[in-house]
């Protein structure tokens, strides 16, 4: 079986694909071949749980009345869920998983993308996430504050 069967065969069943050789661009390019809404969900900057989920928010663009906290993540994904023909997929870029600050929520969130799994299953619709693990942030420069991720675009 290729590596794109493979892949596709992943996709079909949801949750988290672990296929640690496809690249960004593949794993997008098989969801929406799938008939799945895709995104990227840039996660390289963001230090907290709430950084990580304005990331999630800015990626699939939720409503402003969006809760901030992990209940809130999982109602929106799973009426994201619904609003798409086949579904959605996620592809967590650079989740600094390895960081301390992180480290937990890193697993929660992950929690709740398997939660939508299952909730899109029972619904006849796809959900599938990626999660490109970055490790720790780097430490800061000495007498610099590390940058903050604020969720817009050029803030740094």
């Amino acid at each position: 079986m290729s590596q794109a069967q493979s892949l596709q065969k992943k996709l079909q069943k949801g949750g988290l694909i672990d296929m640690p050789a496809v690249s960004q661009e593949q794993a997008l390019e098989a969801a929406r071949e799938a008939g799945m809404s895709a995104f990227v969900v840039d996660c390289d900057r963001a230090r907290s749980r709430s950084a990580v989920l304005r990331a999630v928010v800015k990626a699939v663009d939720f409503p402003e009345f969006f809760g901030g906290n992990l209940d809130a993540l999982y109602d929106c994904l799973c009426d994201t869920v619904l609003d798409h023909k086949n579904g959605l997929f996620l592809w967590f870029r650079k989740l600094h998983s390895g960081d301390p600050a992180l480290e937990e929520d890193a697993k929660a969130i992950m929690a709740v993308c398997d939660d939508v799994s299952d909730f899109a299953s029972n619904n006849e619709r796809l959900f599938g996430y990626i999660v490109e693990h970055a490790g720790k942030h780097p430490d800061p420069e000495p007498g610099l504050e590390p940058s903050r991720y604020l969720g817009g675009e050029g803030n740094d």
